[in-house]
Parts: structure tokens; C-alpha cells; sequence
């Protein structure tokens, strides 16, 4: 397993002891591994390459 991708991000380790336990309800579960995953991809793409682009943005105030 040279691919092998440790998450030791406590927020997640805190999560999925929520996920582990007997008493977790299935609506809990169910969010908690949706929150987990988010959290996962967070941590997983923190290492890809970004391209710096020049963008518009609205001006403030009204655009009349």
C-alpha cells in the first residue's frame, strides 16, 4: 500500500467516533459521514497545484 493517505485531522478522528458508536442513530450516521467526507476532501486536495487567474468582481454601490 504505497498510496496509503493517513486523515489524522481531529476534527475527523472526533467525527468518526460518533460514526463507530452502537448507540449513533441512522439519521446521525447518515450525517456524519457526509460531514466527514467533506472534511475528507478538504484534507486530500490541500496539496494540488492552484493556478493564479485574474478575475472582474461587481463594482460596490448600485449599478446604475
Amino acid at each position: 500500500m504505497s498510496n496509503l493517505f493517513v486523515l489524522d485531522h481531529p476534527l475527523i478522528q472526533h467525527k468518526l467516533t460518533y460514526i463507530r458508536n452502537k448507540d449513533t442513530g441512522t439519521k446521525e450516521f447518515r450525517a456524519l459521514v457526509d460531514e466527514v467526507s467533506a472534511l475528507m476532501a478538504f484534507e486530500i486536495t490541500r496539496d494540488l497545484p492552484l493556478e493564479e487567474t485574474t478575475i472582474q468582481t461587481p463594482r460596490n454601490g448600485s449599478q446604475n
